[in-house]
């Protein structure tokens, strides 16, 4: 539950807007009581690149 809760403030929730409403890796190794943000990346954090698929679509590159 500590990993899932963890992922999921960095990866955020996406607002009615259509934005993407998130925690940095040092806040939420503030919440979870590590010294650096490093451990918490380390041992917590996949970042979620599925919503990084299209993100460039209708740009011209």
């Amino acid at each position: 539950m500590r990993h899932t809760f963890a992922t999921n403030l960095v990866n955020g929730q996406k607002q009615p807007d259509g934005s993407i409403r998130s925690l940095t890796p040092k806040q939420v190794a503030d919440l979870l009581g590590h010294s650096t943000s490093q451990i918490t990346e380390m041992y917590y954090m996949r970042k979620d690149t599925a919503r990084l698929n299209g993100i460039t679509d209708g740009f011209e590159i």
